[in-house]
């Protein structure tokens, strides 16, 4: 009897072992997660993306395994973000003017009001969504945000004035268009991966956007110039957001790794917008082009040809039930504290 007790007792042993062991692997399969990104494989964003991936592995003690689908390859630039609340993909990173209209006030972000650099466009997307809490990102978890240096204007022929820039096709999008049409020009609506073709075919006359895409972009080989607009500098801000179920799933030690790592990518993000567009002002005069210097005359009036812009977007946003004077006041208070910070 004493035997076959013991051997009965031993069975249980093995057998509540195996049950851990499998048990133990179906919930690593279920900490198995996929990030979609839109930037190409070699692009600056996705290098500090995949970094901050390997960080929450690491920081979670590998609970957590990131795979990453760069390219657009899970879900296009314009999909991203439904595609992360329907589960497509777990996380996505995409930018909030690919679905224009969806996201009203986070548009405020995007308006021409003079940014400097990255990373004074990064702080001001993270402080103002903390502080405005928009309601069209309350169906997914928002991890961080990260925005691009001054949209400057590049094209084919050489732009020192309004005059020059009026009729021209300039590839543009979400807000951008608008600027764009303020200055005098024709918007064509496209995301980045597709410029380059349109630049090469004539299909656009040029591009508005941070001199990182000449490089990152490889649109340095299809234009001649880049006009320096700074005063009139938009941004155009990305998101890093998560599936709430995902989320919500996740143990709340994991949790903690996610948002410790992605309060230190925010600056991550922000050095490497500019530190490209360092790289794509170098990369594109290696190739011949010039880069225009507007007079202070000059760029007066392209300031004041795009206020309407401002002045329209909060009427819009008022019209919709989003405070769009607000909206606007908050970012450029924050503008104006992190010039100064990052002087």
């Amino acid at each position: 009897m004493k035997k076959t007790t013991s051997g009965h007792l031993s069975f249980i042993i093995v057998l509540a072992a195996a049950f851990t062991l499998l048990w133990g692997a179906a919930a690593w399969a279920a900490t198995s997660l996929t990030y979609s990104i839109f930037f190409p494989p070699t692009h600056a964003q996705t290098k500090a993306a995949e970094a901050w991936a390997k960080e929450i592995e690491k920081r979670s003690a590998g609970k957590v395994k990131i795979s990453t689908f760069p390219g657009g390859t899970l879900t296009p630039a314009d999909q991203c973000f439904d595609g992360v609340v329907k589960g497509i993909s777990d996380i996505g990173m995409s930018a909030f003017a690919y679905t224009r209209g969806r996201f009203p006030q986070m548009e405020a972000l995007d308006l021409p009001l003079g940014y400097p650099s990255g990373r004074v466009a990064t702080r001001v997307a993270n402080e103002f969504y903390l502080a405005m809490k928009p309601r069209a990102l309350d169906g997914v978890k928002v991890l961080y945000l990260h925005a691009h240096g001054p949209g400057l204007l590049h094209t084919k022929k050489p732009v020192k004035t309004l005059e020059d820039l009026k009729g021209m096709k300039i590839r543009s999008t979400g807000f951008s268009a608008k600027v764009v049409t303020a200055l005098g020009a024709v918007p064509v609506a496209m995301p980045q991966g597709e410029t380059y073709e349109a630049l090469s075919k004539g299909i656009a006359d040029g591009t508005i956007g941070p001199i990182e895409v000449l490089k990152g972009w490889k649109q340095g080989e299809v234009i001649k110039s880049t006009t320096d607009c700074h005063d009139v500098g938009y941004t155009t801000v990305f998101f890093v957001v998560m599936n709430l179920k995902k989320w919500n799933a996740l143990p709340a030690d994991v949790r903690k790794a996610f948002e410790d790592a992605s309060r230190e990518w925010i600056d991550v993000h922000g050095k490497a917008w500019d530190e490209a567009d360092k790289e794509g002002l170098a990369f594109t005069k290696s190739l011949g082009n010039q880069v225009i210097s507007l007079s202070a005359q000059e760029s007066a009036r392209w300031k004041k040809a795009v206020r309407p812009t401002i002045e329209e977007y909060i009427q819009d946003a008022e019209k919709k039930g989003v405070p769009g004077r607000k909206s606007v006041k908050e970012a450029e208070t924050l503008i104006t504290k992190y010039k100064k910070q990052y002087r």
